[in-house]
């Protein structure tokens, strides 16, 4: 069994507003959306068997022109979505974000911690690859999802990684008879 799962963090995004609950229908910015069209080129090349995205306008706006390219439609999953971390949009988040990291199994009242995050990550690319043995799979998410799936698979995934993580960005996993191995072929726009 050997499934490729391309990684697809999403490109920039209109901000959330601070204070308030993060908007799962931002879009993506004239930017964001602009950077997304050589994006597709390069995804369409890959031979796509799948498209796969979280929920998140962001996320599916990112893919949605690979997967036009490619013939095919773009599926969505709540379990790729954004991590939930409990805390509002605020001008202070990478505190919270560096304390998380610090300590993986923090959470905020009602949020998720990283490390109950990485756990969905892995399981929810796991089934993925399980579902579209020999193919290669699209994965539109977000800069924290695809960082602690990185980070559960090989040393050297930290904080500073996740917070400079461009948008968009690409990594490439392979997946073989159970094992998820980075390639890192990744490719950054």
């Amino acid at each position: 069994m050997t499934c490729d799962i391309v990684l697809v963090r999403h490109a920039e995004s209109v901000p959330p507003v601070p204070g308030k609950p993060d908007n799962p229908d931002r879009p993506l910015t004239a930017a964001g959306a602009a950077a997304s069209e050589p994006l597709a080129r390069e995804l369409a090349a890959m031979n796509p068997t799948a498209v796969v995205s979280s929920p998140y306008r962001r996320a599916v706006e990112t893919v949605a022109p690979a997967a036009s390219r490619a013939g095919l439609e773009v599926t969505t999953r709540w379990e790729l979505r954004e991590w939930d971390s409990g805390l509002e949009p605020t001008p202070d988040y990478a505190v919270h974000y560096a304390r998380s990291w610090a300590n993986v199994d923090f959470a905020r009242p009602g949020g998720e911690s990283l490390r109950q995050l990485t756990a969905r990550a892995t399981a929810a690319v796991a089934r993925l690859a399980e579902q579209h043995d020999g193919g290669v799979v699209l994965v539109g998410s977000h800069g924290t999802f695809v960082s602690r799936l990185l980070a559960g698979l090989t040393p050297g995934i930290d904080w500073r990684f996740s917070r400079e993580m461009p948008m968009p960005a690409v990594y490439r996993l392979r997946w073989r008879r159970g094992d998820i191995t980075p390639t890192w072929e990744d490719r950054v726009p």
